[in-house]
């Protein structure tokens, strides 16, 4: 009898302990992000090097504290591909991270093969908006836009214990 008793207990609390880790996984540390006006959804330019806001609407974006790549954008711009890509820095090699399921909006998969494709065009958003993360930003051609965090060079390096690349910016304390 105590052999089941103690089976029923070790079972309960596996079956708890994988419930709260999924809730917090994919609900728990995730906060809709409020709209902050203008600087929600900006772009490096090519001429000054500098990020700067765009024309959207419709945004819609997650975040969390637990790691600067749970970042997720969604949002559409008037501005046309032709002046985008003349205008701003493309981005190489962006990869979006998949959002969780309730956030609709950010199909990573679909932005991928998209990018993949040339259906879509990754542009660098704000280099290092957290040490060693880029924001960077896909528009298709219809105006839809995503944005996600990306580790970049210097964050590889720094975070696998080497130092900074040149080119990038003072590893933080």
């Amino acid at each position: 009898m105590t052999g089941k008793i103690l089976t029923l207990v070790i079972v309960l609390s596996a079956v708890l302990g994988g419930a709260l880790m999924y809730y917090l996984q994919v609900y728990g540390f995730y906060d809709e992000v409020t709209p902050l006006g203008v600087e929600d959804v900006q772009l490096t330019t090519v001429a000054a090097g500098v990020p700067e806001p765009i024309l959207f609407e419709n945004f819609k974006a997650i975040d969390s504290n637990s790691s600067p790549l749970r970042y997720r954008a969604c949002f559409t711009t008037p501005l046309s591909e032709a002046m985008l890509t003349e205008t701003y820095v493309l981005y190489d090699d962006p990869v979006p991270n998949v959002a969780p399921g309730w956030f609709d909006c950010f199909d990573a998969q679909a932005i991928g093969t998209a990018l993949e494709e040339g259906r879509a065009t990754a542009y660098l958003g704000v280099p290092n908006i957290q040490y060693g993360f880029d924001r960077v930003v896909a528009i298709f051609p219809d105006g839809s836009g995503f944005a996600w965090h990306q580790m970049n060079v210097c964050g590889e390096e720094v975070f696998d214990g080497n130092p900074p690349p040149p080119g990038c910016p003072p590893r933080p304390d």
